[in-house]
């Protein structure tokens, strides 16, 4: 399952209905295309359970301010680091391994004119930072496509200054989530290594942060899964002429599958905090 698991992620995102062309779309249908502000994207760009407040309430556990330097791991198409930027002020490095999605976040930064966000296109399990660069460290179901988590921990304790913290939240796998489910979630959404709460603490443990905090948010993203679902559903005819037929069932079998999933209390989400020593 672990080979090539880099080509997977990158198939799976060359593909995703979020993208910047989705943003500029969804800009231009609201009669934003013409100098949008940061704000103006938050609606679009934000691929991640929780919206906003779920960004806020990583960067305030990570003690994001004004004066802090911010990594934020894995970030897409940017949307979090801008929010980061714009709203607490935050310097943020919005460190990205897909291609297109770090141009897009790039472009995306300068058609809103956000200055307090740098792109870097890099592999989170080898950061090129020096060590201590960043106050604060964060991720949004990310680290789910990354099968070396030790590896990533590792390095982002190695960047924080001392005192630095690391939030986080991901996909996290109950005991009943069998082999085969496993492989169908790597297989449709490149999920690799699956971790559980206690296992995530031992692993930040071992990559030596302390005060490690473990928050289950599966009764949460459940409901944010159900309405995606019917959400999704009920925009059949849109999306089927958007994106095909063929398009639309295989996103409808993956969104069942998943809140299947959910439901049953085989899969669910964490969040995660901790200090680096």
């Amino acid at each position: 399952m672990l080979q090539g698991t880099p080509g997977r992620v990158r198939e799976y995102y060359d593909e995703h209905l979020i993208s910047e062309a989705h943003v500029l779309a969804a800009l231009a249908g609201r009669g934003r295309a013409d100098a949008p502000t940061a704000d103006d994207l938050f609606a679009f760009d934000q691929d991640h359970y929780g919206g906003l407040a779920a960004v806020d309430s990583l960067a305030q556990r990570a003690g994001a301010g004004a004066a802090s330097r911010v990594l934020d791991l894995c970030a897409g198409l940017g949307g979090p680091a801008r929010f980061l930027a714009s709203r607490r002020g935050s310097s943020v490095v919005a460190l990205e391994l897909h291609a297109g999605r770090a141009a897009g976040a790039a472009r995306l930064n300068r058609l809103v004119k956000q200055g307090g966000v740098t792109v870097v296109r890099a592999d989170a399990t080898t950061l090129p930072f020096r060590p201590g660069a960043f106050d604060a460290c964060l991720s949004q179901e990310a680290l789910l496509h990354i099968a070396d988590k030790p590896a990533v921990l590792a390095e982002c304790h190695r960047v924080l200054v001392r005192g630095g913290r690391l939030a986080f939240t991901d996909w996290i796998a109950f005991p009943r989530l069998a082999d085969r489910e496993r492989q169908r979630l790597w297989e449709w959404m490149a999920a690799t290594t699956l971790q559980t709460l206690e296992s995530y603490r031992t692993l930040l443990g071992r990559a030596g942060f302390a005060a490690v905090e473990a928050e289950d948010l599966s009764g949460e993203w459940r409901a944010i899964v159900r309405r995606r679902l019917e959400l999704h559903r009920a925009l059949r005819p849109q999306q089927e002429a958007r994106f095909g037929r063929r398009h639309y069932v295989e996103h409808d079998q993956l969104h069942a599958f998943f809140a299947g999933l959910i439901e049953a209390g085989k899969l669910g989400g964490g969040r995660f905090t901790a200090t680096r020593a």
